[in-house]
């Protein structure tokens, strides 16, 4: 049986007709939609290193990181999860040069149909990648702002209406039901133009575009069949978990003995072995 073993990252995506995915194992890449209807065991050492600087850590912080780090870096701090609250422009941020780059950048809002409808933001380079991080099967960008800070505002303000968090055991339970995200998108600026105006007078006419032609987006995963109930393996609590491979799907693997958050073991030292 082969064996791979290295430190577990998130898994790496590729946009095709079904998303192909791969599991990272230091620098291995283990192809997953090969993997279907297989038979596999992923074993936790109980080890964990910071994914940054490498170093033995006793806990995850961050999914990855090693206390310091999810305390120095600019990309862990609370404004991240918060991006209304980026705080570059106070002169108060972690790491200015990276935030300059990070979210002094053109963001897209958007909406998607993962276990619903929601709404989110993601910078411009990160399309289709942050879609199937969250396993959305529909998606279309509704809007292109200057920076991360208007982006989560904006975001802030749709959330008043529709989601802004992915339910992933419904995400994970089947196909959602489809949605007609183009009318969302105009009911959505209807119900709060005048709020929405209000931003753009604030920070600028050229800070906003809200774009009406963009095209939906439809994404497949590999799955052969969704479980009835996701129970989820916590490596914390259950260092091995052996089960025949049903699907991939967000950052999740699918087995027939319960879901697993790969993204949740960035850090952890991990074994696969699967069936030949």
């Amino acid at each position: 049986m082969p064996v791979f073993q290295g430190v577990l990252r998130k898994m790496a995506s590729h946009w095709q007709e079904p998303v192909q995915y791969s599991l990272l194992l230091d620098e291995q890449r283990v192809p997953l939609n090969a993997l279907l209807g297989k038979s596999l065991t992923l074993s936790f050492s109980g080890q964990i290193f910071c994914l940054h600087c490498g170093k033995k850590t006793n806990k995850s912080y961050g999914q990855g990181y090693c206390y310091p780090h999810f305390m120095s870096l600019a990309q862990n701090d609370s404004c991240i999860m918060s991006p209304e609250k980026c705080h570059w422009q106070q002169g108060t941020c972690r790491e200015p040069e990276w935030g300059d780059a990070f979210c002094r950048q053109s963001h897209y809002v958007y909406l998607a149909n993962a276990s619903g409808l929601k709404v989110g933001i993601t910078r411009m380079t990160q399309l289709p990648t942050r879609w199937i991080d969250q396993g959305a099967a529909q998606a279309m960008v509704i809007a292109r702002v200057s920076e991360r800070r208007l982006a989560g505002e904006l975001e802030v303000l749709l959330a008043q209406q529709v989601s802004d968090k992915t339910n992933w055991r419904r995400m994970l339970a089947g196909e959602p039901e489809p949605l007609d995200l183009a009318a969302e998108r105009d009911r959505l600026y209807q119900q709060l133009q005048a709020q929405i105006e209000a931003l753009l007078a604030q920070y600028g006419p050229a800070s906003m575009e809200w774009i009406l032609h963009a095209e939906l987006q439809n994404i497949h995963y590999p799955v052969e069949h969704y479980p009835a109930v996701s129970k989820s393996i916590n490596p914390d609590k259950q260092r091995e978990v052996s089960g025949r491979l049903l699907g991939v799907k967000g950052q999740y693997l699918i087995l027939d003995t319960g879901v697993i958050n790969i993204r949740r073991c960035g850090g952890y030292q991990a074994h696969l072995i699967f069936e030949d």
